[in-house]
């Protein structure tokens, strides 16, 4: 079974992908995302199985070689791991619907199931067993060794809608997360924001067809490194309409007293409410708290990773080069401090007043709950 063509055709998909991670040459946590419910998309209708452990056990695997080929400190590093839980939660659940009619986990509201949508607008298409199956709401023949494609067959247009739904949710989530920015931003404020994120960029932007304001647009920073890229984004914004003044961060707690808003992205968001973000986030998150100023967070929730920050205590696991922040020409200066050059900082939940997300707005503390609703507690662990 593993060695029929359309399975080779799967994994040459997947090697495909993997290469692609490995060489970085897929840009951004967004199209990472929608690339890797494409490829899950095409594994799906390739596979071959009897029975769903069969069909998530080809998922898990596909993730795992996902996962494994990004490289470290990529900025997209949690998003493959989230979508391909994201892809196993929807499956799960419209193979439930199908094939025991479970309960919906709120039943006091009305909910939206493809499979039940596909079995009533596709009645023709029915054979005299599925509608016996569907009258009776009993279980689909799994591991049938007279017909071992009949789980697939008849399961597969279902599964492909949902990994469907996954796809609509990561292509229009800039415009649900800008949706609500006229309520967040008002006229006359001056707002600051940090890194490179293209959900803020797309939140300030539609914020400003409704309000004008001023954008303090911190990343400036002498010495050449990825993480300082302020120039580009202040560019674009200036360019929508924007009063938009670029800063260097030694500035931001300097100019704080001024500011009415700290806008920033996110690289993930951690279970505890947390979360990992552009290196300079801190510093902006610690001199609004010292201000009183409310931070909020624009970000996907495809970035919701069940994972807790267990490594540092101010930043995340991967580090650059030191020399990026202290050249060896300082001579003697070297030798006496601790040069510590992290990928990304680590924003504490407490000093973050809001995440706004494709999915309304949400305080720290109902991060927990919005993973739970998101994941199954199974596939924490790839």
């Amino acid at each position: 079974m593993a060695t029929d063509p359309e399975s080779a055709a799967g994994q040459r998909i997947v090697e495909h992908l993997a290469a692609r991670l490995r060489r970085r040459q897929v840009v951004g946590s967004r199209e990472t995302a929608l690339e890797t419910v494409l490829v899950l998309r095409q594994v799906v209708s390739k596979a071959r199985f009897s029975n769903i452990d069969q069909l998530v056990d080809t998922i898990r695997s596909v993730g795992r070689k996902l996962v494994e080929a990004q490289p470290k400190g990529l900025s997209t590093a949690y998003t493959v791991g989230n979508t391909v839980r994201k892809v196993l939660h929807h499956i799960r659940e419209e193979y439930h619907t199908a094939t025991r009619g479970a309960a919906a986990p709120f039943p006091s509201k009305p909910t939206f199931s493809i499979a039940k949508f596909v079995s009533q607008g596709q009645p023709r298409k029915q054979t005299a067993s599925q509608r016996t199956s569907h009258e009776t709401r009993g279980v689909l023949r799994e591991n049938d060794a007279d017909d071992p494609d009949a789980f697939a067959r008849a399961l597969k247009p279902v599964f492909m809608e949902a990994i469907q739904d996954v796809l609509d949710e990561l292509e229009t989530v800039y415009d649900n997360v800008s949706k609500v920015a006229k309520d967040h931003i008002h006229s006359d404020e001056i707002i600051l924001t940090i890194g490179n994120s293209s959900t803020v960029e797309a939140f300030l932007k539609a914020a400003a067809s409704h309000r004008k304001y001023t954008c303090y647009r911190s990343g400036y920073c002498p010495i050449v490194s990825v993480v300082y890229s302020g120039r580009e984004m202040a560019q674009s914004l200036s360019t929508s309409g924007i009063t938009t003044v670029l800063v260097p961060d030694s500035s931001v707690y300097a100019l704080m007293s001024r500011i009415n808003k700290v806008v920033l992205g996110a690289h993930a968001i951690l279970a505890n409410g947390g979360m990992f973000a552009v290196t300079g986030s801190l510093l902006a998150a610690t001199a609004a708290r010292a201000h009183s100023t409310p931070v909020v967070v624009c970000s996907g929730q495809f970035k919701l990773t069940p994972q807790w920050n267990l490594y540092h205590e101010y930043g995340a696991l991967d580090f650059a080069d030191p020399s990026g922040v202290l050249g060896f020409e300082e001579g003697d200066l070297v030798d006496k401090v601790d040069v510590v050059n992290p990928y990304y900082d680590y924003v504490r939940p407490e000093m973050i007043d809001a995440y706004i997300t494709n999915d309304g707005d949400h305080p720290p503390s109902s991060v927990y709950r919005l993973i739970k609703e998101a994941y199954d507690d199974e596939d924490y662990e790839l």
